[in-house]
């Protein structure tokens, strides 16, 4: 099987191409989720208890920052985990088209994507986006004032309809 890429990466101009090289921006942030585990959050509530109170400033400087960060101490036990990068291994080394076969869309937000676009310039992302209750209730617009929901639903590929699907019985974990 030969490399494949996408021609708008290859035609893409030199200057938006990733460049090969290690950062000096430093370490990815970790954000420690035992607090989380350990303090229950009371309903109704508007601002995070004291104890969650440092979490929260953790989650926030790392998404200003970097925009992503790694947690530690979630609670998600490593069998699940493994299950779920597993599924995803198997699912991004498909073929574009069999991916896009679950591409996400206006109607439904979850699914496969591939043309993410930073200050107009086509990234070098593929995601997969999906949701652990189904139906997920969302808002139908990004409107203000406009309070109508949606539900939207998983669209699960066939890698993942075959077997067992990976985040089957998350709630738990």
């Amino acid at each position: 099987m030969g490399f494949n890429a996408d021609s708008s990466f290859i035609l893409q101009d030199t200057e938006h191409r990733p460049k090969p090289a290690i950062s000096d921006a430093g370490s990815i942030p970790l954000v420690d989720l035992s607090p989380l585990l350990a303090t229950p959050i009371p309903d109704g509530v508007d601002e995070a208890p004291p104890a969650l109170s440092g979490l929260v400033e953790q989650v926030e400087a790392a998404c200003r920052g970097w925009g992503f960060f790694q947690v530690i101490n979630h609670g998600v036990p490593i069998e699940l985990l493994e299950r779920v990068q597993a599924a995803a291994r198997g699912f991004f080394v498909l073929p574009s088209e069999e991916k896009r076969r679950v591409i996400r869309d206006e109607e439904n937000p979850l699914g496969y994507y591939d043309a993410e676009h930073t200050r107009n310039v086509r990234d070098w992302i593929e995601v997969f986006d999906f949701t652990l209750e189904e139906p997920a209730v969302v808002p139908a617009s990004t409107e203000p004032g406009d309070r109508r929901l949606q539900e939207i639903w998983n669209q699960w590929p066939a890698i993942l309809l075959t077997s067992e699907r990976p985040v089957k019985n998350t709630r738990k974990a």
